[in-house]
């Protein structure tokens, strides 16, 4: 049966960007450039106009930025929507408050360069909103609400030299919609949690600021990786965008390795590299957990963990945005559990301890 054609807006200011998207977008037979827009208001014009499945959107724009349309969007008549970002530094904060007003991911601008950048930049283009496509969105709440506070929050976070070393490690790895869910399942986590290593598929330049953004609201600690950083309790490492991320271990400390390589998987951080390192050198120590995102990234490691005595997790197809991933890994026989997501901390503390 054939694939599902991807009906596509395109909305950017900028005259250059819409006919590069327009052409990358129309180099793979699974999607069509149903129109462009140059800004907010045309879009919605657009949308009286034609039915897109994925929207694609810049941050900033004139007369309405992306931020604004995007909640008016979500919180009327949700679709699919993936930001478009130039990665400015100033910008990364404002891109994340995105996916919290529901868009499904984040993409890179494309720029032009050598022949590989815009081979990597076109299948992230495009497997972007292949995704985006298939994910469940839902209208988001205009209605602010205050965060339940413990006493955490006027007690300051042990220090690396406080925490132990562990002999237990979680390897975690998502993509489309797994920023809201890592939130979510990282706010449960207690400060003694388990050492944490966690791959999202996210462009490089905005891993530290969700890092930043997630130590901001959770009581463990939270940070981007460097190369050689040791794996403790109460800690959690995020893979940098567009850097490959691997368990090691010497002696009794897990540390991370960051490198550069191919893509894997169509990814680079890759959950595969992830897992397959930690089967490899943490074994039945690892506690994996794989969660929303398209594709199969992850699941051939998550055999590998399961085959050497791990024990996985996946998120269900109820809480994913996209049951792509999750589902890979069920199928290929790596997953000793199946957990809605706000029952998966819970089974990491049991299963880490």
């Amino acid at each position: 049966m054939a694939k599902k054609i991807v009906r596509v807006l395109i909305v950017d200011d900028s005259a250059i960007v819409r006919q590069t998207l327009m052409d990358i977008f129309s180099s793979d037979p699974e999607i069509e450039v149903v129109g462009a827009a140059a800004d907010p208001y045309i879009a919605a014009q657009r949308l009286q106009e034609v039915k897109p499945d994925v929207i694609t959107l810049d941050v900033e724009m004139p007369r309405m930025d992306g931020i604004t349309f995007l909640h008016k969007l979500m919180s009327q008549h949700p679709i699919p929507v993936v930001m478009c970002s130039s990665l400015t530094e100033a910008g990364c904060e404002t891109t994340l408050k995105a996916l919290e007003y529901g868009a499904v991911e984040i993409i890179t601008k494309p720029k032009m360069g050598v022949r590989l950048f815009l081979e990597e930049a076109r299948i992230r283009l495009c497997d972007a909103v292949k995704a985006a496509a298939e994910a469940k969105v839902r209208p988001i709440s205009t209605r602010k609400t205050n965060p339940k506070l413990t006493a955490d929050v006027m007690l300051s976070k042990p220090t690396a030299a406080m925490m132990r070393t562990t002999e237990k490690v979680i390897a975690v790895g998502a993509s489309t919609g797994g920023t809201e869910a890592l939130r979510e399942f990282l706010e449960m986590l207690p400060t003694d949690s388990p050492g944490i290593v966690v791959v999202q598929h996210m462009p490089e330049n905005f891993t530290a600021s969700f890092a930043k953004r997630l130590d901001s609201l959770c009581r463990v600690s939270v940070k981007e990786a460097e190369d050689n950083d040791t794996v403790v309790r109460g800690q959690v490492l995020i893979a940098p965008g567009n850097r490959h991320t691997l368990l090691k271990r010497s002696g009794a400390r897990y540390f991370v390795e960051i490198k550069d390589g191919p893509l894997v998987c169509r990814h680079r951080p890759s959950v595969d590299v992830l897992f397959r390192s930690a089967a490899r050198y943490a074994g039945k120590n690892t506690v994996g957990v794989i969660m929303t995102g398209m594709g199969d990234d992850g699941a051939k490691g998550m055999k590998e963990l399961k085959d050497v005595g791990a024990f996985n997790i996946a998120q269900d197809e109820a809480t994913c945005i996209v049951f792509g991933m999750p589902n890979e890994a069920i199928k290929a026989g790596g997953v000793d559990v199946i957990l809605p997501l706000g029952l998966i901390a819970h089974e990491v503390i049991k299963r880490g301890n």
